[in-house]
């Protein structure tokens, strides 16, 4: 048996998705799409197809059978093994009560701001904002898309915590402006 170590977020998805019902990686990919889980993680086919094959070669998941619809590929339906129940049960465990080293490279260019002039980085965090507020208003319609489909929230929730997120970036953004602008900050850039 191949052991599969890391789980990615990838891997992580189409066992959540295999935990409510078989399917095979192209049906995975469109119910990704369709739920908008790019906000969370990168979807390509191919690495999602490799990523189910991974998972059958650790014994995590089975192929039930293959078939083919009209002059479409073949598609090959998965199900979720007892081991890939417990792995996602793991991962998730884990990743619910222990924060991850995530290096997301915002607050890595904020660390090395102050080597452009504080104009610059007003306007370039003013260009910022925009693109905060659209996103906010995507998850606010994804909510309400999710909402009138009658879907649970207990499957959106990553929504309402990616809502406070970014509301909490529009808060600081808005501020750190406000203080460059109003030079209460010490600002070593040139210019």
């Amino acid at each position: 048996m191949a052991e599969l170590k890391h789980l990615t977020p990838l891997a992580m998805a189409a066992l959540g998705l295999l935990a409510e019902r078989p399917m095979h990686p192209y049906e995975m990919y469109q119910l990704l799409i369709d739920r908008h889980e790019e906000r969370l993680l990168k979807i390509r086919p191919g690495t999602l197809y490799h990523a189910v094959g991974r998972l059958a070669d650790a014994h995590m998941v089975e192929a039930l059978g293959t078939a083919r619809d009209g002059k479409r590929p073949e598609r090959t339906t998965y199900a979720l093994l007892p081991a890939g129940r417990r792995r996602l049960s793991e991962v998730l465990c884990e990743d619910l009560a222990q924060p991850a080293e995530e290096y997301p490279r915002f607050p890595q260019a904020l660390s090395e701001a102050h080597n452009l002039p504080a104009h610059l980085v007003i306007d370039l965090l003013e260009q910022r904002l925009p693109v905060l507020d659209e996103k906010l208003a995507m998850l606010g319609a994804d909510r309400e898309l999710a909402k009138s489909r009658g879907v649970d929230p207990a499957y959106w929730i990553d929504i309402r915590y990616q809502e406070h997120m970014v509301r909490a970036e529009l808060d600081w953004v808005h501020g750190f402006i406000a203080r460059l602008k109003q030079a209460d900050l010490s600002w070593p850039g040139t210019g």
